[in-house]
């Protein structure tokens, strides 16, 4: 608890000035010091455990921030101790001393975090032997936050390797004094002009140009996470962009900035996609492939009880798949399911594919079949004494049953009850045949001719054919069937309309709004409890 201890302080000889009280204050603990660093680490977690057991919303509010503000400045102590232990773990071999083959893995495998946790990690490791003195800020608590000593270090590496340090206690100092974030920006950004006259920092073959990265990660549920550091020219490029398509488009449009952006982007990249403007992969125009489950698009018409329980098990099993894709890398396309699935495939070339799983109970008797057709091969010598002509058609009638079920065998084999997954988890199957499902077959794909595409954007008169008035232009929107696919609906003028993609994706497909093409060619739209209908066209006139 805090003190304060008072004296008296010198009258300075020939002076009159009056005597006065100087005041120093001084932190002095009741908390006993740990005698070993495994005794300091068990009075962290019994501190952190009580912390955690206390109702914090009995604590006062100028309470609770002071207990965040102090949370903050242990957790930057903590990245401090953390990259110092790393640093001397590694040193002594310790991942290889377990079997690892790199320090990340070790992490990853012993203490349970994810890949790109382990990597941030060892980042701090690496950062804190580069940066000595904002690793020795960051230790003492109250100088520089995790976040801020990272962007220092960030700073101060785009300097010459001998100006670093130098920086670094700049910068530091600065904190320390009372600069806050972006005083030290400005203070960095400086430094690097003045060390690097010829491009200030940024530019050219600088380091700001060699730190230039993008990175995108998928999540668990399928969704991706975009991160890296742009170079000035491509975030005013992409800051443009984002500026024209993610304009409102209208007084419905309730979507928060950053879903707009979101849409925006991916607006952006269709158009891309759609331009023809993208070299060749492999001798193939570049397109943007997604998985739909066979549930999914059962699910856009479904109306049997059973169906239902077996779309519930395919979409378990579509969730796995998705997840495994998440972390161990896919082929590169999306797994959508939900809203998503009817959105995209709405005007998208669909390719089925039929695959199986393998179901191990069958493989028994696929097997003795097996042996049963070999040795029908090989009975020469129970024929004797029997017709020749009349033992070959009783092989041939034995040999055509015993095909027949190794067939149906085969089905059971790649379509039976509980699917790989169950066999997975109880380890049942081993590596030889714990793969991914297999294709079976592929179909052909299914797309809006060209011809159709042309005269639905001439019927809409260049823009969405939204009702409410919406004016994105032809290029820019997409093919809607009026009535989906998996219900029948045609690929012909009549049954597609031009949408653009908020009215399309977001309106349409995520929000439940139906829209009905009038005879005439003008559109009308309701939403889901049909409170609420649009036309693109005016009442008819009055007789007379």
């Amino acid at each position: 608890m805090p003190f304060r201890r008072k004296g008296n302080g010198r009258q300075q000889q020939g002076t009159t000035a009056p005597r006065h009280r100087e005041e120093v204050t001084a932190q002095v603990s009741s908390v006993t010091a740990p005698a070993s660093a495994a005794q300091a680490l068990e009075m962290v977690r019994g501190g952190f455990e009580y912390l955690a057991a206390a109702d914090m919303a009995a604590l006062p509010v100028p309470v609770q921030g002071e207990f965040l503000q102090e949370l903050e400045r242990l957790a930057a102590v903590e990245t401090a101790v953390r990259a110092a232990l790393l640093a001397a773990f590694a040193a002594g071999q310790g991942p290889a001393a377990d079997a690892a083959y790199s320090l990340g893995a070790w992490l990853i495998h012993k203490t349970g975090v994810t890949r790109g946790a382990a990597a941030g990690l060892a980042g701090w490791m690496r950062r804190a032997i580069a940066h000595p003195v904002a690793a020795a800020a960051l230790a003492e608590g109250g100088v520089l936050t995790e976040s801020v000593a990272r962007s220092v270090c960030t700073w101060t590496d785009r300097l010459p390797e001998d100006s670093r340090q130098a920086a670094d206690e700049i910068l530091v100092g600065a904190a320390r004094a009372g600069a806050d974030e972006e005083d030290l920006a400005r203070l960095a950004a400086e430094m690097i002009a003045r060390a690097q006259p010829g491009d200030g920092g940024d530019g050219g073959d600088g380091q700001g140009f060699e730190d230039r990265s993008v990175v995108l990660e998928t999540t668990f549920g399928g969704a991706g996470v975009l991160r890296g550091s742009l170079t000035p020219e491509c975030a005013a490029f992409l800051s443009a962009v984002l500026e024209s398509l993610s304009v409102p488009a209208g007084a419905d449009d309730d979507r928060t900035r950053g879903q707009r952006c979101q849409d925006g982007l991916q607006e952006a990249a269709r158009r891309l996609l759609a331009s023809g403007l993208l070299p060749e992969r492999a001798g193939q125009p570049a397109r943007a492939w997604v998985h739909v489950s066979l549930a999914e698009l059962l699910a856009m018409d479904a109306d049997s009880r059973l169906q239902g329980e077996w779309t519930a098990a395919v979409r378990g099993r579509w969730a796995a798949a998705r997840a495994g894709a998440s972390v161990a890398g896919g082929d590169g396309a999306a797994w959508l399911d939900g809203a998503a699935a009817p959105a995209v495939t709405c005007d998208a070339a669909l390719t089925p594919v039929v695959t199986g799983e393998v179901n191990a109970a069958a493989l028994d008797g696929l097997v003795a079949l097996c042996v049963e057709l070999a040795r029908l091969d090989h009975r020469d010598q129970d024929t004797a004494g029997q017709d020749p002509a009349d033992a070959r058609a009783c092989a041939a009638r034995s040999r055509e049953a015993v095909e027949r079920a190794v067939i149906g065998k085969a089905v059971d084999l790649l379509s039976g009850p509980g699917g790989l997954a169950g066999f997975l988890r109880t380890r049942q199957l081993g590596a030889r045949l714990g793969g991914p499902s297999l294709p079976l077959d592929v179909g052909y794909a299914d797309d809006v001719p060209a011809p159709v595409r042309r005269a639905v954007m001439l019927r809409a008169r260049g823009h969405c054919e939204w009702p409410g008035g919406c004016r994105q232009p032809a290029w820019a929107c997409q093919i809607h069937h009026v009535v989906p696919r998996s219900r029948g609906g045609k690929t012909s003028v009549a049954g597609c309309v031009l949408l653009c993609f908020y009215h399309h994706e977001v309106v349409i497909h995520r929000r439940g709004w139906t829209l009905v093409l009038n005879g005439d060619g003008t559109t009308t739209a309701w939403n889901p409890d049909k409170t609420k209908t649009l036309h693109s066209h005016g009442p008819p006139p009055r007789p007379g």
